[in-house]
């Protein structure tokens, strides 16, 4: 299965949570109602695996992963030496298109990704294409001189946004100090569960 390319308020009101990047009167209305004509009657109690799927699918909303790609970094963490939650994390936060965004260089995750395929980020002054991409510690992030003329880039650097912790910024160019941790984040999902989910 594709990328889910669908309304994007229809899956905020499925998983619960806002996963736009952004505030909207209608959504945080409806955010509580799930998605359907009869969506508003749906009372069932979830079972624990019905609990660790939307949890796994909030993360994978949020992010905007792959199935596929989800599962592979899970069995990419449970091989490495530390706690596995906070690995998860970690690299869903290290991708390129994420970090893109938290340095406010876009608007939203989906907006960092487009900029990324189209290849206006450069990484350690190199083109990169790559969403996926895993930034390194002391890597350095900026977008080409295009896309920094572009209108809505314009306005996010007039924005005083704070930038997490884990990052560091000034003007277009941003660069990753640290690898980031839970408390840092503070993610709307349970990554235990979603580590559950795919032990089974």
């Amino acid at each position: 299965m594709g990328r889910y390319t669908g309304p994007k308020h229809k899956l905020a009101r499925r998983e619960g949570i806002n996963v736009l990047e952004k505030t909207s009167n209608s959504l945080m209305r409806r955010l509580n109602t799930p998605p359907g004509v009869h969506g508003a009657k749906r009372k069932r109690r979830p079972s624990e695996f019905g609990l660790q799927l939307r949890e796994k699918q909030k993360a994978k909303a949020i992010y905007g992963l792959y199935e596929k790609q989800m599962k592979k970094l899970i069995q990419a963490v449970s091989l490495q030496k530390g706690d596995t939650e906070e690995l998860f994390l970690s690299r869903l936060e290290t991708r390129l298109d994420n970090v893109v965004y938290r340095l406010g260089l876009a608007k939203s995750r989906m907006m960092a990704r487009q900029a990324v395929s189209h290849g206006h980020v450069i990484v350690n002054g190199k083109r990169m294409s790559i969403p996926s991409y895993e930034v390194k510690v002391g890597d350095v992030i900026t977008i080409d001189d295009k896309m920094q003329k572009n209108p809505d880039i314009m306005k996010l650097f007039e924005e005083k946004n704070e930038i997490s912790d884990f990052l560091e910024k000034k003007g277009p160019v941003g660069k990753l100090k640290r690898l980031p941790t839970a408390t840092d984040i503070n993610p709307p999902f349970s990554t235990k569960q979603i580590i559950e989910y795919y032990s089974r």
